[in-house]
């Protein structure tokens, strides 16, 4: 461990970073469906679900005196399968992730060069731009991406503030109130993903110099950070799009569009335009950056290959060329990639992986911890059963027996809009 102890307002920073990210720009459209407060409730099952898995990781992270990752972890608890289902899901993981982000990169530079400069812009390009423009800069290694991240970081905070600032001046109250709670557990796979830093717990740990007390305030303080970022997010983008018409709720999510450029498309305003976008642009940027690194990293380990100055050129490609010629050859994929990596890798790598971990180290291996995360074999069953019907709920819709109600065609609230407004637009607020 270091000698010098972190700071928690530091680790809770770091995770707030870590969760804040592209995951943020898809929820108001996946969880919008079913209206603001039933979508609320959806946030807190998934906060209170991942928070209650990351403190069951901070137990097991307790059984070492040693910095270890959750590949050793999991090898301890479970031996060497509990290890390679951790291997195989955390490599679907990180794919599941840079299709998602690669994707959505190319469908916001086809959106802006196409209401910009009026230029037929396809997609698959501004992927493969994207990609070797920032596969780039993952190759010149970690500590480049940790300066171009910092300035990353500022550009997303800024533009998020001046979006919030600006933006609820179209905030439409009436909006908020409607409810369609039956389609609110859809929005959970998306939602593991957003409350998902659960692999810098045995980091985290380090820089709190192993003080698991520190480490849990940590983790429950950075957690509710982002969620009440993402609260303000949810009013915002709720409040000013509708769940119908052009560019509303169910328009953006059949064309695999984002939230900023649904905000973007209603409001028609130049500043808000700008402000979306940049958010846009920054939060999907700084999620591939750090999620492109840790899987060089992770297949750097796996594979047995040192790091030197600079990562290997061969790893890079590994990493970034099968999500790039999916997201190619199948593209609007943001959404459906979001969800399966929420939905089935991280539900099986942060939740049922844990809860196993655990059950094994204190009642069979009954292995001695300075902590264990309070309700004993009641809590560990009623997370593993959330894990477990969120696979489900995932599973069946990849399959098509969906078992929530498929969203009907005729589906469009007409009643949101005053008799004067236009349904595809929001008029600037008066002076």
């Amino acid at each position: 461990m270091n000698q010098k102890q972190g700071s928690m307002i530091g680790g809770m920073l770091l995770i707030a970073g870590s969760c804040i990210g592209a995951g943020m720009l898809g929820l108001p459209i996946v969880t919008g469906i079913s209206g603001f407060f039933p979508s609320l409730a959806m946030f807190f099952c998934g906060w209170l679900f991942m928070t209650s898995t990351a403190l069951l990781l901070v137990e097991a992270n307790g059984w070492f005196s040693r910095q270890v990752n959750l590949l050793s972890m999991t090898e301890q608890a479970l031996g060497k399968w509990g290890k390679g289902v951790c291997w195989v899901t955390y490599l679907f993981l990180f794919y599941a992730l840079l299709i998602a982000y690669i994707s959505g990169i190319g469908s916001l530079c086809s959106t802006f060069f196409n209401f910009s400069f009026h230029i037929p812009f396809p997609a698959w390009l501004g992927s493969l731009i994207f990609v070797l423009i920032f596969g780039w800069v993952i190759y010149l290694g970690t500590r480049k991406v940790d300066l171009f991240n910092r300035g990353l970081m500022v550009g997303k905070i800024g533009f998020f503030v001046l979006l919030v600032l600006v933006g609820f001046s179209y905030v439409k109250p009436w909006l908020l109130l409607r409810t369609a709670p039956v389609y609110a557990p859809s929005a959970l796979p998306l939602l593991v993903i957003a409350f998902g830093f659960h692999n810098m717990i045995p980091s985290l740990t380090a820089y709190l110099n192993g003080d698991l007390k520190k480490v849990r305030i940590t983790i429950i303080g950075g957690s509710l950070m982002a969620f009440a970022i993402y609260l303000i997010w949810e009013i915002l983008v709720l409040g000013i799009v509708p769940i119908g018409g052009v560019n509303g709720l169910l328009y953006s999510l059949s064309k695999d569009q984002e939230a900023s450029q649904s905000i973007a498309a209603i409001i028609r305003s130049p500043a808000v335009r700008i402000f979306s976008q940049g958010l846009a642009f920054f939060a999907i940027l700084t999620s591939f950056l750090a999620q492109s690194l840790s899987l060089v990293h992770f297949l750097a380990d796996g594979l047995k290959i040192s790091y030197k100055k600079q990562e290997n050129i061969s790893l890079c490609i590994l990493g970034l060329l099968p999500p790039l010629v999916l997201s190619i050859i199948y593209p609007n994929l943001f959404f459906k990639a979001l969800n399966f990596a929420g939905g089935v890798c991280a539900t099986i790598l942060f939740g049922i992986l844990p809860v196993a971990m655990i059950w094994i180290g204190r009642y069979r291996k009954s292995t001695p911890a300075s902590y264990q995360l309070a309700g004993g074999k009641p809590a560990l069953v009623i997370i593993l059963c959330f894990a477990l019907f969120i696979l489900f709920l995932q599973l069946s819709t990849m399959f098509g027996a969906r078992y929530i109600p498929k969203i009907p065609s005729d589906y469009l609230a007409v009643s949101e809009f005053t008799p004067e407004e236009n349904p595809n637009s929001v008029q600037h607020p008066q002076n």
